[in-house]
């Protein structure tokens, strides 16, 4: 047992559920918040020292960059849900298990995929959209990326599980070394020292691997709770398939929404007309936006994991259910939030990213069909990754799928045509509404199956 109560996993069975949630939400909400941040400042220095051409070679990486985390995703958060399930059950070595199991994959993942990644990147590129123009900035900062995935995936790996295991407060510093150290060092790569676009991969690079030597310093540390022991197993079947499973979720939902971004922008050029690339841009807007609440609740449904999987694990049904409820209504005020300030001062959120008044413009009329219904979307993430925390995925696989490809494609084939671009904010406001119906009534389903669900605890073999 660890020495130090704080960090101690089974607090997570005792203590109250509400200071449970401030200890380890809040740490995950300041990492969220951090790393997307960091993801605007970066475009901010690209714009300004690279220019307008690569901040557009920049977009046409995102979609990879999401296929980069869906794999990440399948180890990281499998592994930490598993390992509090175990932690729960009071099985110290099959959560070591996992440690290492995770450890193992991420490297494995890493190498396949970050090489197939290389040798095709050129196709890749093409695929996303790159032209003449913008191709040579989307390769420069991509092979970079693709060279050093190892550390990316072997950090966002062991970090979520520093968090599972009973380290919150680690997981964030972390996450803020990699952060900090990004912010001081891409100014220098890209300005001083003239690298460009590739400085400011670099500078990402730099900022994960000192984030990834204070991870691995920890689990090889006797000292923490849980740490790599060489005598347990490093690929063991039962345990990766399980990793699989529950990983599979959020591993769907970067696919997903890989795909869903390139069908918004073709119905935004579709429907357009001249201010087409504008139309694009006000979705880039809304994106960002989005991103930066939908991030927060991220945080907080990470904070929530650990609890759900503990006392999930250790048959604690009440403590379960306060934790989801708790959750839900943190989620609604966040999103709650996001509406308010995106409802009342629209212009003022576009004018962050853009001094063209008919780009505001767009993004004005964007921000009010779209945000409509925003408060209901806190609830369907938190519910979302609530079936991921307890180890029923196939919940959590069926929420994602149905608001992204059953609901939210075929709006946005059909609802342009009738009302243009409103049409395409439309087409997102009207999945969300019809996703938070079916999170609410597949919880209650649930709820109501306890002996399934609950009670009989999915104990491995």
């Amino acid at each position: 047992m660890s020495q130090h109560s704080h960090s101690n996993p089974t607090d997570l069975g005792t203590k109250s559920v509400g200071s449970l949630l401030m200890q380890y939400s809040v740490p995950a909400v300041i990492a969220s918040v951090a790393t997307s941040l960091y993801n605007i400042v970066d475009s901010i220095f690209i714009g300004r020292g690279v220019g307008a051409m690569a901040i557009a070679g920049l977009a046409i990486t995102f979609p990879l960059m999401n296929l980069v985390i869906a794999f990440c995703m399948l180890i990281a958060v499998g592994g930490a849900a598993i390992s509090s399930i175990f932690l729960g059950q009071n099985n110290l070595s099959r959560a070591t298990d996992v440690v290492n199991n995770v450890m193992a994959l991420c490297v494995i993942h890493s190498v396949v995929f970050g090489g197939l990644a290389l040798i095709f990147l050129d196709q890749i590129l093409t695929l996303f959209g790159a032209t003449a123009e913008t191709a040579p900035y989307a390769r420069e900062f991509m092979q970079v990326i693709l060279i050093g995935s190892p550390i990316s995936f072997v950090f966002i790996g062991l970090n979520n599980l520093l968090r599972a295991t009973g380290y919150p407060k680690k997981a964030m510093i972390s996450a803020l070394l990699s952060v900090l150290a990004n912010v001081v060092l891409a100014p220098i790569f890209i300005f001083k020292l003239g690298w460009g676009i590739q400085g400011a991969a670099i500078a990402t690079l730099c900022g994960q691997t000192v984030a990834l030597a204070w991870v691995l310093w920890h689990f090889m540390s006797k000292k923490s709770y849980v740490h790599f022991k060489r005598e347990n197993s490093w690929l063991r079947w039962d345990i990766m398939k399980r990793i699989y499973a529950i990983g599979l979720s959020p591993f769907l939902m970067n696919v997903c929404a890989c795909i869903v971004v390139v069908f918004i922008n073709r119905a935004l050029l579709d429907c357009g007309g001249a201010n087409a690339n504008l139309a694009v841009g006000a979705y880039g807007i809304l994106n960002r936006t989005t991103m930066f609440f939908v991030m927060i609740v991220f945080g907080v449904t990470q904070g929530m994991q650990p609890i759900l999987g503990f006392n999930y694990g250790a048959g604690h049904l009440q403590r379960v259910k306060k934790t989801l409820m708790t959750g839900i209504w943190v989620g609604v005020g966040i999103t709650a939030i996001g509406w308010i300030i995106t409802e009342s001062i629209p212009d003022t959120v576009s004018a962050l990213f853009t001094v063209d008044p008919t780009l505001i413009a767009i993004a004005r009329r964007g921000f009010r069909i779209y945000f409509i219904a925003y408060p209901l979307v806190g609830c369907q993430i938190v519910i979302q990754n609530f079936f991921q925390s307890i180890g029923h995925p196939k919940y959590s696989i069926f929420l994602s799928l149905t608001r992204q490809l059953l609901f939210l494609i075929p709006f946005l084939l059909i609802l342009p045509q009738v009302w243009g671009i409103d049409g395409v904010w439309a087409s997102m406001t009207s999945s969300d509404v019809l996703a938070f119906f079916v999170s609410i009534a597949l919880l209650a389903f649930a709820m109501s199956r306890h002996s399934k669900i609950f009670a009989h605890i999915n104990k491995p073999s």
